[in-house]
């Protein structure tokens, strides 16, 4: 195993890095915390963290000063715990000057070995070493590791790319203003084509036909190795019936007792608490996202049906038999993504009449927000029922304001209790809400 580690160590610093595109993520990097990259697979943690390595050439540190080791290779497997050990062994070994400076390990999907925490807890206790790890499951969030790292760690979610991340590998400027009627058009017309091709990085500019196969390659490596590998699952069938349907659904709510009766229906056996286990192994793997009802109470929380998103809405028409019906929701599960990224506390909410507002958030700083979304709001019914909603939900919650985020509608609707913006999706995530909110009000003050 020492001659292996050795050899994996000179390989990596004799290999150029590997081109990448570069994320719009900035990890905190603080002295004494180890940073954990968290995320799907596929979603580009390893090359975020190439690209934190090209940054610190930039700056003049030496490629000796890093160690890069991926943990999915399959000749390190498998590595125990007392293995761990010989990685920082070797690297000293071949670099003895560098016990003297500060050195940048990057371990990645190192989820892989167990007990790594406590390795690299004795790491970051010993050695002057800035330690930035990568994994696939949401484990790595856990309170069992937060308890073995003694608060050493801070996290940070990669996801697929946003939209502005693609437009930017497109080498379109968004800019700070309006854009012109030209650049609206090409900007519409590739906001239409991320929400069917999706985010992850590898399956830009691939055809269609290649692209659905790749995506559910991807899909089918988090059932087999974040799941049935990790918690040796032998009842794959019904595993598999709910990664369809949860695609098949997004913004969807979700019950397992019906799922439970479902696949009792078709004569497919399987216990409801090994449903309980199935859906909270895909929520590790970060492939869906449920969010509760929002309440003050954990019992209304409980008893009340989650609603369910999909990390990628590229994954969604990999998965769908006819998506074209389904704009509302590929949508929906869009905006819910976009506000993931920036980091909000996510409910749903429903009015004292039993309406239904897509999304209230928490910001870190305690402001909320809420929001409607609705592909197309030209029908009388549908408009009159969007706004009623939002209306209600102001006024239950206090708050002035509120946004419903079409497809390409803009207005600015006032109330008796407050304003509702209604914002296209593509400039909604591509501007600023201050952007938006300036925006929206000069158009109203035009309209006054």
């Amino acid at each position: 195993m020492d001659s292996l580690i050795e050899q994996l160590i000179v390989d990596y610093h004799e290999r150029a890095l590997p081109q990448f595109s570069r994320r719009n993520i900035n990890l905190p990097c603080l002295k004494g915390k180890i940073d954990t990259v968290i995320g799907m697979r596929r979603t580009g943690k390893t090359f975020l963290l190439f690209q934190i390595m090209q940054d610190y050439l930039q700056q003049g540190i030496a490629k000796e000063a890093m160690l890069y080791i991926n943990f999915d290779d399959e000749r390190l497997l498998p590595l125990s715990v007392s293995e761990l050990g010989k990685i920082s062994d070797s690297y000293f070994r071949l670099y003895p000057e560098m016990r003297e400076a500060t050195c940048y390990f990057f371990f990645d999907e190192i989820q892989n070995t167990p007990g790594w925490e406590s390795y690299c807890r004795r790491l970051i206790d010993t050695e002057n070493i800035q330690l930035i790890v990568t994994g696939s499951s949401a484990k790595l969030l856990s309170k069992e590791i937060a308890t073995s790292l003694r608060g050493r760690s801070i996290s940070t979610e990669v996801f697929p790319f946003s939209f502005r991340e693609v437009l930017e590998q497109q080498k379109i400027d968004v800019g700070q203003t309006r854009p012109g009627a030209k650049k609206r058009s090409l900007i519409e017309n590739r906001f239409r084509n991320y929400l069917v091709t999706g985010g992850f990085p590898e399956i830009q500019n691939v055809a269609s036909d290649y692209r659905y196969r790749i995506l559910q390659e991807y899909v089918d490596v988090v059932i087999l190795r974040d799941v049935i590998e990790r918690y040796q699952i032998g009842n794959i069938i019904p595993l598999r019936m709910l990664v369809r349907h949860l695609l098949n659904s997004p913004a969807a709510l979700f019950s397992i007792n019906k799922f439970y009766n479902d696949l009792k229906s078709q004569g497919v056996t399987c216990g409801k608490n090994t449903l309980h286990e199935f859906f909270e192994y895909l929520t590790d793997a970060y492939l869906i996202y449920p969010v509760s009802i929002h309440s003050r109470s954990e019992r209304a929380k409980r008893v009340n049906a989650r609603k369910i998103y999909v990390i990628d809405t590229g994954l969604i028409y990999a998965y769908k038999n006819h998506p074209g019906s389904d704009f509302g929701q590929i949508l929906e599960n869009f905006v819910y993504m976009q506000l993931r990224r920036e980091g909000q506390q996510i409910d749903y909410y429903r009015t004292k009449s039993g309406y239904e507002v897509d999304f209230i958030t928490t910001a870190q700083d305690g402001r909320q927000s809420l929001y409607q979304v609705s592909y197309n709001i030209d029908d009388p019914k549908t408009r009159e029922r969007e706004i009623r909603a939002l209306e209600e939900a102001m006024i239950e919650t206090g708050l002035v304001d509120g946004i419903i985020i079409t497809i390409q509608d803009e207005e600015v609707i006032e109330l008796d209790h407050g304003i509702i913006k209604m914002v296209p999706a593509w400039l909604w995530c591509l501007n600023s809400k201050d952007f938006i909110a300036k925006d929206l009000t000069q158009m109203q003050q035009h309209k006054a």
